[in-house]
């Protein structure tokens, strides 16, 4: 164990640090210099895990990729799909809300956005036009429950993003309900996604509609038993102290 504290901290754990003693006690030290360094030199000996391969810095040294976990108890399983589609997250260009609507539009089934607007401009021209109540709904930002219902009672989860993506929590939170998703191959995607299996990778808005029709037909309970294998939070844990035990045999 390696505890980074200023230099005259007493601990039974190897010290690191920069800083001679508690610049909030000592008015010659400059704490925002010297809390700069401080990071900087606890930053310059971690070892790093990424959330996803995709979500890697050429300039870091990491030991491992983790994905994330959710628990899988606050997202029930649904067998049985609603005719309706569903779009999760921040209501951003790099989101693509507006190209899942005309993804739903092209498809004919009405589509139900949830998010919160973090763009008010972008809503306004490109979503809330198209908000109808009907073939699409807005609810805004929602909580688990609601969120879970909302996902499980859907034919499938669009995520057509426009950036790469580091991870995507929707995604598997989707998959966990049974609910396919249909996503742009972009970041994180390839990792999260099993095509065929808990959804299908895509490049355009044409591919997209094909397969949500191809979706509606995926065994739903495989895809939340695939999801769960994969994302549940114990296999998180797991890997953290896979991670863990690597880190401190390596020390040894």
């Amino acid at each position: 164990m390696t505890l980074f504290a200023t230099l005259d901290s007493v601990t039974s754990a190897t010290l690191d640090g920069v800083c001679p003693r508690a610049y909030a006690d000592d008015p010659d030290l400059d704490g925002r210099v010297w809390e700069a360094m401080h990071v900087s030199q606890a930053m310059a000996r971690s070892s790093y895990v990424s959330i996803s391969d995709a979500d890697r810095s050429a300039e870091l040294d990491y030991v491992a990729a983790v994905h994330h976990g959710v628990d899988l108890t606050g997202l029930p399983f649904t067998r049985d799909a609603g005719p309706g589609l569903a779009a999760f997250g921040r209501i951003h260009p790099d989101k693509g809300t507006h190209t899942a609507i005309e993804i739903a539009r092209r498809t004919g089934q009405p589509l139900t956005i949830c998010g919160l607007v973090q763009d008010e401009r972008y809503f306004a021209e490109q979503v809330a036009p198209h908000i109808d109540g009907d073939q699409v709904v807005f609810l805004g930002a929602v909580g688990p429950r609601r969120r879970a219902e909302v996902l499980g009672a859907s034919t499938a989860l669009l995520h057509p993003i426009a950036v790469d993506e580091p991870f995507g929590l929707s995604v598997v939170e989707s998959m966990v309900c049974g609910t396919p998703v249909v996503a742009y191959a972009r970041g994180s995607m390839p990792e999260v996604a099993d095509d065929g299996v808990t959804g299908f990778l895509v490049q355009t808005v044409e591919q997209a509609v094909d397969a949500v029709t191809r979706a509606a037909g995926l065994d739903r309970a495989a895809c939340r038993t695939r999801a769960g294998q994969r994302f549940g939070a114990d296999r998180m844990v797991t890997d953290y102290l896979a991670v863990y035990d690597h880190l401190t045999r390596s020390h040894r």
